[in-house]
């Protein structure tokens, strides 16, 4: 439990500073050891949302989903993820 805390606060402490993947790394650490914590899903959502991950950004949001049917995180994180979806679609429409 306290090596999650950490391993989360971190993972927090690399979103404030803007260090997306760092903190994607921390979170996935955290899942290791608790695949049930709804937050770590959606941080991670979050830093792939930044890092324009939005098929991996999803994955995480449908995976809260299916633990907490109304996270209203999960459901904003993922509207985002897709609609980064539809835009890159788009742009590879136009190439």
């Amino acid at each position: 439990v306290e090596k999650f805390k950490r391993l989360k606060n971190e993972g927090n402490d690399f979103v404030k500073m803007g260090e997306y993947e760092e903190a994607a790394n921390k979170y996935s650490e955290c899942m290791k050891l608790n695949t049930e914590e709804c937050t770590v899903y959606t941080n991670r959502a979050l830093c792939y949302l930044k890092l324009y991950k939005y098929e991996e950004a999803k994955r995480d949001c449908d995976h809260v989903l299916q633990i907490e049917d109304s996270n209203i995180k999960a459901f904003y994180r993922r509207a985002l993820a897709y609609k980064g979806l539809q835009v890159r679609k788009k742009n590879m429409a136009g190439i």
